[in-house]
């Protein structure tokens, strides 16, 4: 979870940041808009920091990216509130922010990516927000952990939406296998793998859209390694 200090609130506390998603991706310079993207219109919220200008704070985070840099998330990323979070289901969602209704306000709207959950506080509104596409180089990377009994898949650098809804693995002994949501962008599958060449299929949860990426992982596969497909959502 991040961890937020009054000291590191924004001084800037009248600004109502907006957490946005454009009628047309191409509006802000994203090209073709996705199959299955829908958008929503800017949705007004609030916003406040965390850590410093070195980003040290912000790594790893609720989504179990672990190093942000070297997963392919840079520091353009955000702690979402409970409801954006979503149990998980919105890591890796990119949102567009931009700062409204105040003269420190800079007409730059940025877009981030979502690795974090930020702590809820009671006495303020939650709003729900937008997404826009999320535009990563390369193929979704894997990263493997569990044992011979149980593969525990943290996936990364998903474009699109950036986000997952469900997720199978097939072997090349097995047919395809359904994983469970284990927390933040990691899922499961309770079965034995080992030296088997392996594939994913993905869908995500925002467009419904649905793509395979085919022996992705060799049968020499270990633990704590990262494999990329070489398939992405648009």
């Amino acid at each position: 979870m991040a961890s937020f200090h009054h000291r590191w609130r924004l001084t800037m506390f009248l600004v109502v940041a907006t957490l946005a998603i454009i009628d047309r991706a191409n509006g802000a310079g994203y090209g073709d808009t996705p199959r299955g993207f829908q958008a929503t219109v800017w949705q007004p919220s609030h916003a406040t920091f965390y850590g410093d200008e070195s980003a040290s704070a912000t790594m790893g985070g609720a989504c179990g990216f672990g190093n942000l840099v070297t997963s392919g998330y840079g520091t353009d990323t955000a702690a979402l509130s409970s409801v954006l979070y979503s149990k998980g289901f919105a890591c890796g969602q990119c949102f567009q922010i931009k700062c409204v209704q105040s003269d420190s306000c800079y007409s730059t709207i940025v877009t981030v990516t979502a690795t974090n959950l930020c702590p809820p506080n009671p006495s303020q509104d939650s709003n729900n927000g937008g997404w826009v596409p999320c535009v990563k180089k390369g193929g979704i990377k894997f990263s493997l952990q569990g044992n011979g009994y149980w593969l525990l898949v943290y996936v990364m650098n998903v474009g699109g939406g950036g986000d997952i809804a469900s997720m199978w693995v097939k072997g090349t002994k097995t047919s395809w296998l359904a994983m469970s949501h284990n927390w933040g962008a990691s899922y499961q599958a309770f079965a034995t793998l080992s030296g088997q060449t392996l594939s994913f299929k993905i869908t995500s949860y925002t467009s419904q859209e649905t793509i395979i990426a085919t022996n992705v992982a060799p049968s020499s596969w270990q633990v704590g390694m990262t494999y990329q497909a070489n398939v992405n959502f648009n």
